[in-house]
């Protein structure tokens, strides 16, 4: 029977009562909370034609719209997550609510292309703050194999169903009540969560400032990272330079370096590194990597292939993946739990893999004129089964094996292993869809042919990042015994 430890700093003399009938509800607010950052990552995705119209955006500077929030998001995880743990989960939690909330308004009232960009900007921000600190606070708040397990579950649905939830509600409000609403009906679900936040989370006191607040590694580990996802990001822009990419990743590499070597040497270091000598922590953020790059690349590109080969509108490519988060629903909420109480962690990651591997290599064999019955439909069942029992169970597997005090660095930790895995992956997979497409039309192959051989690449590409995680699970990862 797998067991996890808690991660609750063990400095805090006032924890979250874990007795209170109220948990069930504090935990709610953090999953959605959750949901609400994971759904702005893919929300907006369907709705990119109709904001390029209205706001004037040129075709490069569309990307903005989604790439300013993830280099904020993803940049700022390990900084908020160190935040939670000198000045307590709570404070950083409703800091993050309220500018995400604030942000979101900004998004949902622009009127130009340059406010809309900052407000997605101040909306990775906010993410961030909160996002960092959600997994520790479950984990403080549910500290019994059962009863963590059912929670995580819930945690699990969001991260597993919230991407496709998003292109769902993407579509369903772009073609309604307009794009403006994907982001302002975040406003009043913030202010009630947050209202919520204050009542039912309880405060710890946190490390203190005076255990180290590393300026200068936060310097360096945020300029890394953020240019290290510009630069990813980049190279998935059609022509994209190789000097102008290799610069900035050259630089980027160069930052981490040393911010490594700072992390070595520093008294209170941001990032401890003695995380990394725990194999469970480390193989299962490696895995956490592989599995968001691709699913996050797979629904990038189901969605291009249902509108550019299938000739899908936005609404219903949005109607579409409603397979992928129901299944994930009953899988992430009452099935997984239990499972990964009674066989552990490890057998069901493997078997989340093992059935995510298996919609990718049925995807890649979509014909150009295929059917959703018999193409599309069963694949996103299959791969609702396998990221709802997946994803829970790798976040489990990595959470688990953090010591007490680091329940913030982990959590930081492995929310930017989920945004560096889904940037990997949406800019590798669509950047090999790309050059296969471009090498199909010249060629001399039909547009509609030459697109499905590209999206047909990436998928099998994403089936690439699924065995090296399989593999990696099967022979490094062990359930953590009680």
């Amino acid at each position: 029977m797998v067991v996890f430890m808690t991660t609750a700093s063990a400095t805090s003399p006032t924890t979250i009562d874990r007795t209170a009938p109220n948990r069930v509800k504090a935990l709610i607010v953090l999953c959605v909370m959750q949901l609400m950052i994971i759904l702005d990552g893919t929300v907006v995705t369907v709705a990119l034609p109709t904001i390029q119209g209205d706001l004037g955006f040129s075709q490069a500077g569309l990307a903005w719209v989604m790439n300013s929030y993830l280099i904020a998001f993803a940049g700022l995880l390990l900084l908020a997550g160190r935040i939670g743990d000198l000045i307590g989960s709570k404070r950083v939690f409703l800091a993050g609510l309220g500018l995400f909330t604030a942000a979101s308004l900004l998004c949902g009232v622009a009127t130009s292309a340059e406010v809309l960009i900052a407000g997605r900007f101040l909306q990775g921000v906010g993410g961030a703050l909160a996002s960092a600190v959600i997994l520790g606070m479950i984990v403080a708040l549910y500290p019994a194999p059962g009863e963590q397990a059912r929670a995580m579950g819930f945690y699990g649905f969001t991260s597993a169903s919230g991407a496709s939830i998003g292109l769902i509600l993407g579509g369903v409000i772009t073609q309604t009540v307009g794009w403006h609403w994907a982001f302002l009906i975040n406003v009043p679900i913030g202010v009630v969560s947050l209202v919520l936040a204050v009542r039912l989370l309880t405060g710890e006191r946190g490390l203190g400032l005076g255990k180290g607040a590393d300026v200068f590694g936060a310097v360096l580990v945020t300029a890394g990272l953020s240019l290290g996802v510009y630069t990813i990001v980049q190279t998935a822009e059609p022509h994209a330079e190789l000097p102008r990419t290799l610069v900035p990743a050259a630089i980027s590499l160069l930052l981490l370096a040393a911010f490594v070597l700072r992390q070595a040497r520093a008294t209170n270091p941001l990032l401890s590194l003695h995380i990394f000598r725990n194999r469970q922590v480390s193989v299962s953020n490696l895995v956490v990597i592989l599995l968001f790059a691709a699913g996050f690349g797979f629904q990038f590109m189901t969605a291009l292939y249902l509108q550019r080969v299938l000739g899908y509108d936005s609404l219903t490519t949005g109607l579409a993946f409603l397979p992928a988060p129901l299944m994930g629903a009953v899988m992430s909420l009452f099935v997984a739990p239990r499972l990964i109480v009674r066989f552990g962690g490890r057998i069901m990651l493997l078997a989340g893999l093992t059935a995510f591997l298996l919609a990718l290599l049925w995807l890649s064999q979509a014909p150009v004129d295929g059917s959703y019955v018999v193409n599309v439909a069963p694949v996103l069942t299959v791969m609702g089964i396998g990221v709802g029992v997946g994803i829970q169970s790798a976040i489990l597997l990595a959470m688990s094996g953090a010591a007490a005090g680091d329940a913030g660095l982990a959590s930081g930790l492995n929310n930017t292993a989920q945004q560096a895995g889904a940037a990997v992956g949406t800019a590798v997979l669509a950047t090999l869809a790309a050059s296969t497409t471009t090498s199909r039309l010249s060629e001399g192959a039909d547009t509609v042919l030459a697109l499905r051989d590209g999206y047909s690449a990436a998928f099998i590409a994403a089936a690439g990042f699924v065995v090296v995680a399989l593999i990696l699970t099967a022979t490094l990862l062990r359930t953590p015994q009680k």
